[in-house]
């Protein structure tokens, strides 16, 4: 490919638009209280803010793959009336403000909601205000990247392979096991990574549905908003190690789509 000098005003433009996304991370950097950043990581509240963060960003991406991935697969094989308007709803949390989200998992899951009240007489489980109820938030918002990307591999996925192995014999479980997620590996390992990264950084939902209880849902996220009005250097040092988590998932990427490709 020929490399070409760019017109000066593209390139300045571009220039521009690089620093808007360099120099916030220039700035973080430069307020990082370097001499003492192991020191402020291992505060109490950090370290429980880590653990929750883990623990439900985890649980979310379990449950998108629980559901996630038979849902892209219905998507993506199945013709059936309403197909595009259920794609609209299920891919809408990329669209919808993140406390929009909230309120409805709230007005549906809450103690007087849609399905909550009739869920807690039945088993007295309570979803919000509670890490089941930042698990569910955090899935809310991240199970559509993970739908969306292992729909579009199932799409472009030459079935003749599928139909091969569905001739030698093999049933659908076998072909699916054996055929067809093998061959969307790349895409699945993307998509779940997107889905943790989204978890992980989730703060909208989580802090409307399931609040910001210290020690019990309170995230990496919520804990730097909290740090914010108070504690900087614990603000800054969580929020340095959120960029350095979702950088090494961008680099993931990276290298989960050169080896699909």
């Amino acid at each position: 490919m020929t490399r070409r000098r760019p017109p000066v005003l593209l390139g300045l433009l571009a220039a521009v638009g690089a620093v808007l996304f360099i120099a916030p991370l220039v700035g973080l950097l430069a307020r990082t209280p370097w001499s003492d950043l192991g020191g402020v990581l291992g505060r109490e509240i950090v370290a429980d803010a880590l653990g929750l963060s883990l623990l439900i960003s985890l649980g979310a991406t379990l449950l998108s793959l629980l559901f996630g991935l038979p849902l892209a697969w219905i998507l993506a094989r199945v013709e059936f009336r309403g197909r595009t308007l259920l794609r609209g709803l299920v891919l809408l949390p990329l669209v919808l403000p993140p406390v929009v989200g909230g309120a409805a998992l709230l007005f549906t899951f809450g103690r007087r909601g849609l399905v909550g009240q009739p869920l807690e007489e039945l088993t007295g489980l309570v979803l919000p205000f509670s890490v089941w109820g930042a698990i569910l938030a955090a899935a809310f918002v991240a199970m559509p990247f993970l739908v969306i990307t292992v729909e579009g591999a199932l799409r472009n996925l030459d079935q003749r392979f599928e139909g091969a192995a569905a001739a030698l014999g093999a049933n659908r479980w076998t072909v699916l096991r054996r055929v067809t997620l093998p061959m969307i590996a790349p895409s699945l390992v993307s998509g779940l990574l997107l889905t943790w990264a989204r978890a992980l950084g989730e703060f909208g939902a989580t802090i409307t549905f399931a609040g910001n209880l210290p020690g019990r849902t309170q995230t990496l996220p919520l804990a730097v908003f909290v740090a914010m009005e108070g504690d900087r250097d614990a603000a800054v040092a969580m929020s340095l190690l959120l960029v350095f988590v979702s950088l090494a998932v961008l680099i993931s990427l990276r290298r989960s789509w050169w080896r699909a490709r």
